[in-house]
């Protein structure tokens, strides 16, 4: 087994902790059954999100999923210029047999204009 990335992003529709939380749920939730990921693979979790969001930290939103185990990670976004506001990132780090080209990132919502050559996968 290897030490894989896998990256997703979604947007999030409020600065409001409800929101939050449901993003993050449902892109933690799309990552893990896109890539077929076991919780007790999962070595960590960078959470990433705009300045703009600072309502909650997405990293609640695992810890409701039962992954008290699991090192999570949240931080801000650099603030650049002409940026997609209201993005919320994640960078899991699982432990898998599957080859680098097997592994799918997952951008939904507004975060999919980050990455339109991954749109149609």
């Amino acid at each position: 087994m290897r030490l894989r990335g896998i990256r997703g992003a979604t947007t999030v529709e409020a600065n409001t902790r409800a929101a939050i939380l449901a993003a993050t749920d449902e892109l933690l939730r799309a990552i893990i059954e896109t890539n077929g990921v076991e919780r007790d693979d999962v070595a960590s979790v960078f959470f990433s999100t705009t300045p703009d969001l600072d309502a909650e930290f997405p990293a609640v939103a695992a810890r409701a999923m039962g992954w008290s185990r699991v090192a999570l990670m949240c931080a801000h976004e650099m603030d650049v210029p002409g940026s997609l506001p209201m993005c919320l990132r994640i960078l899991m780090h699982v432990n898998t047999s599957k080859a680098a080209d097997e592994i799918e990132f997952v951008y939904l919502h507004g975060a999919r204009a980050l990455r339109p050559d991954l749109a149609d996968d």
